[in-house]
């Protein structure tokens, strides 16, 4: 391992030393997602696979945005941009 990478996990370390499991987690989390990002496969949470089968429902039903209602969504994101 670099020099770099031990500087970088040694700050990570005294970092979430007094961090929450809750938090612990999301970085484990976090970490396997760089991994699955890295290896080129992805695999969707639970949570991300109910939010998809929501929208494609929503999608089924004909309840979907305007072309209108996004072009506004995406001026109010780029008005923020900095």
């Amino acid at each position: 391992m670099s020099k770099k990478a031990d500087k970088i996990l040694n700050q990570i370390n005294e970092r979430v030393a007094s961090w929450s499991e809750d938090d612990l987690e999301m970085l484990d989390n976090a970490a396997r997602q760089i991994d699955e990002w890295r290896s080129g496969e992805y695999h969707a949470s639970e949570e991300e696979l109910r939010v998809l089968d929501t929208a494609l429902a929503e999608i089924d039903r004909g309840q979907f945005a305007s072309e209108k209602a996004v072009e506004a969504a995406f001026a109010k994101f780029r008005s923020h941009e900095g």
